[in-house]
């Protein structure tokens, strides 16, 4: 288990990136949602030992993290949302230059965990290419190999499917699914349809403060029967005593969708509420009370 307690980080600029956050993450894969600049990378930086905090505490399995940083690195493996890969060596040769700045310094398991996260990760033909010359979805996927090197037990991963075509999202989906059944998984993504899918846990954090956090399922269970949907006809302005949550377009037409605990108006129905409600619910500084 990773227990975050009261975590404070104010940049020198004055910026407070993190207020007083507190999270238990498990093994299984926790969802991160949050607009930019709410603190995700703060915190993920923070977890990853790449920033101390001002305040707080940071323990793994017992272990104070922000005293001995060493304890969690030797298990830690980290995804960022950009990374680049050295021009002119292959995805294969790359992955043992990694492994062995990782500590992987027996050639012989050296190489069968190369081998391993290759296969995982479905890249064993393509092992002799430039990673250079990879597809968006097999650099990712490259990505996560790098990152289960040294087999860690906490991953971090920060918008993992950004940029991908359906077909390599739901490639990696799987993937990440199978990797959180025996590891603490964090996945920070702005796709909230992803965490729902894959997440057993989500935390909402907005302006460095954690808003919500708890089983997926439970956040929105409260919102089910209190959702509308229905046309919008004046741009942002909601019918009724209802509040908006969301607008989209349905073949070219405005929709709204609204919180409300009565039918708003004629025309709006009730949908199933779902986690990209809950955010929107929390973004908007809503709550159950006012609808």
């Amino acid at each position: 288990m990773l227990t975050l307690a009261h975590i404070n980080k104010t940049y020198p600029d004055g910026t407070q990136a993190l207020n007083d956050v507190s999270l238990q993450l498990r093994v299984g894969m926790t969802g991160l949602l949050g607009p930019n600049g709410a603190g995700k990378s703060s915190l993920m930086r923070t977890i990853a030992t790449l920033q101390t905090p001002d305040s707080g505490s940071v323990e793994f399995n017992g272990r104070n993290i922000l005293q001995s940083p060493a304890f969690l690195r030797s298990q830690l493996g980290y995804l960022p949302q950009h990374f680049g890969v050295y021009p002119h060596i292959s995805c294969r040769a790359l992955l043992e230059h990694l492994a062995v700045l990782k500590g992987l310094t027996n050639k012989h398991t050296r190489r069968q965990q190369i081998e391993q996260v290759l296969a995982l990760t479905n890249l064993t033909e393509h092992a002799h290419r430039q990673p250079n010359h990879f597809s968006g979805g097999m650099l990712q996927r490259f990505g996560v190999a790098q990152a289960l090197l040294g087999d860690p037990q906490v991953l971090i991963f920060d918008e993992p499917t950004s940029g991908l075509d359906p077909a390599e999202r739901l490639r990696l989906h799987q993937l990440l699914h199978d990797i959180a059944q025996s590891r603490l998984v964090l996945l920070s993504t702005h796709i909230v349809e992803d965490i729902e899918h894959l997440c057993s846990h989500t935390a909402i954090l907005l302006n460095g403060t954690i808003v919500t956090c708890g089983a997926t399922h439970s956040l929105f269970a409260p919102l089910q029967g209190k959702i509308w949907q229905g046309p919008l006809h004046e741009p942002r302005h909601p019918p009724g005593n209802s509040h908006m949550l969301s607008q989209s377009l349905h073949l070219g037409h405005p929709v709204a969708r609204v919180l409300c605990h009565h039918c708003p108006a004629e025309q709006f129905e009730p949908v199933t509420a779902s986690l990209q409600d809950c955010y929107f619910m929390h973004l908007h500084g809503l709550t159950l009370e006012a609808a």
